[in-house]
């Protein structure tokens, strides 16, 4: 299978369940910031996927997987041994849904588009950092009482989606001060081995 990439961008949450799960994955780098999105070997990205952004994960069929809470949901019943994913058809797994959904709209799409283009403006942007920080009080809260991961004892692909998306938060000037619980949650899961080797993999910087 081959994951369609590009740094610092949403598409490390699968990269990580990838190698959370030992799922071998051939990566290929998308160049989002120019027009045509161009791969590394040259191709453009729409004719792969016309939507243009990324995670896309081509299977060994030549289907195409889009939408990152689908995919890491398919990487992690390839590998159901893993615990990555609660089984499907449980109150478990619904749990789980219902977070990976949470993610993407409440928290994923407050930050991007919104704090990653200047030209929207400083008050939508100042408005996007409050609605950001609502939620993420409500993870506090959540993490203070049922942690250390959002399902309890067990890492889960929704961690490795929230910690993507949360570690925006430096670059977007999101204050995570007031969230302490939150805070040792990203440290502790970016001191994760398949978290690291993902992060080194994509080029990003890992903590000492």
């Amino acid at each position: 299978m081959k994951l369609y990439y590009a740094p610092a961008t949403c598409s490390l949450s699968p990269h990580i369940v990838a190698r959370e799960a030992g799922i071998p994955l051939e990566i290929e780098r998308v160049d989002i910031r120019k027009t045509p999105h161009l791969t590394e070997t040259g191709r453009d990205y729409t004719a792969i996927n016309p939507n243009a952004y990324v995670p896309a994960l081509e299977l060994d069929d030549g289907t195409l997987l889009t939408e990152g809470a689908v995919i890491v949901q398919y990487l992690a019943d390839l590998k159901p041994e893993s615990g990555l994913a609660p089984a499907a058809g449980t109150r478990e797994r619904l749990v789980l849904q219902s977070w990976l959904n949470f993610i993407a709209t409440e928290l994923h799409k407050s930050f991007s588009p919104w704090l990653f283009h200047p030209e929207y403006g400083a008050q939508a942007q100042d408005v996007a950092r409050g609605r950001i920080a609502e939620r993420l009080a409500y993870v506090e809260t959540h993490l203070a009482a049922n942690g250390p991961f959002l399902l309890g004892t067990d890492f889960t692909v929704a961690d490795a989606y929230l910690f993507t998306i949360v570690s925006w938060a430096a670059f977007t000037k999101v204050d995570l001060s007031a969230f302490p619980h939150l805070r040792d949650y990203l440290a502790r899961i970016a001191a994760r081995p398949a978290v690291r080797a993902a992060m080194q993999a994509e080029g990003l910087k890992v903590a000492a």
